[in-house]
């Protein structure tokens, strides 16, 4: 039996998101169908996160376990193949030690989230990020955003369905930044509650409109009340970038 690192991008447009839901397709379930028509039998996936509806992923992280002898261009072109027509790509398939897991394996987790901070709507990034028409200062939003960075209590950038066991989270990264157009926000961080990023986003805009100061985003983190916070902020702007191991 060989286990497999698979590295996947996909749109999360049309699915009810990487998990197996009885709601509607997931990405999981879709890789997990082609995994059994390549395997031959049964085989469950196991990603390194679980995106919600509408987020979409450069560089998601998953492995799976395959007894037949194969190629690792085999995994990912065969994958690819059955996949199809679904927006989801196998990019790479590397064989890893049997002890490797996608999710407790890792180290390090990246998002981004894309604003398209201008009037007109997109045209061909419909879906794939925040309209806002708004205009926003990213300096400001940067600045305000360091407050964040480090070992915090996060409740109140939490979604009230989140089912981690503590809201204490280390953020190695926020950054802020305009790209054109666009406002990019980069998050690192070892790991993530729900909507925490899309919660982070969602406040940081305030701030970026001048409808709050760093010092009532300061407060908010302070207050460990998810109706301090902002709102959530769509989930079509976000991507998971990367997956970091050790």
């Amino acid at each position: 039996m060989q286990r497999w690192k698979i590295i996947i991008e996909y749109d999360g447009g049309p699915f009810v998101g990487w998990q197996r839901q009885d709601n509607g397709a997931s990405v999981q379930q879709r890789l997990e169908e082609a995994a059994q028509v390549l395997a031959g039998c049964p085989t469950p996936v196991q990603g390194a996160g679980r995106t919600d509806s509408g987020v979409h992923a450069l560089g998601q992280i998953a492995h799976l376990d395959i007894e037949k002898p194969l190629r690792a261009d085999q995994v990912r072109d065969a994958l690819n193949y059955h996949l199809r027509p679904d927006p989801i790509t196998v990019l790479e398939a590397e064989p890893v030690p049997e002890d490797f897991h996608a999710r407790f394996s890792a180290t390090g987790r990246v998002y981004l989230y894309r604003i398209l901070n201008r009037r007109p709507p997109p045209a061909l990034d419909t879906g794939k990020v925040w309209h806002n028409q708004r205009p926003l200062d990213a300096d400001l939003m940067h600045e305000a955003a360091q407050s964040l960075v480090g070992h915090h209590d996060f409740t109140s950038f939490r979604s009230s369905e989140c089912q981690a066991d503590s809201a204490v989270k280390t953020l190695d990264k926020v950054r802020v930044r305009r790209a054109g157009e666009e406002i990019h926000v980069d998050v690192a961080a070892r790991s993530f509650l729900h909507n925490q990023v899309r919660i982070i986003v969602g406040t940081l805009e305030l701030v970026g409109r001048g409808k709050w100061s760093r010092r009532q985003l300061e407060k908010a983190l302070q207050a460990k009340d998810r109706s301090a916070a902002g709102p959530t902020a769509p989930p079509e702007g976000l991507y998971l970038v990367s997956v970091q191991y050790a």
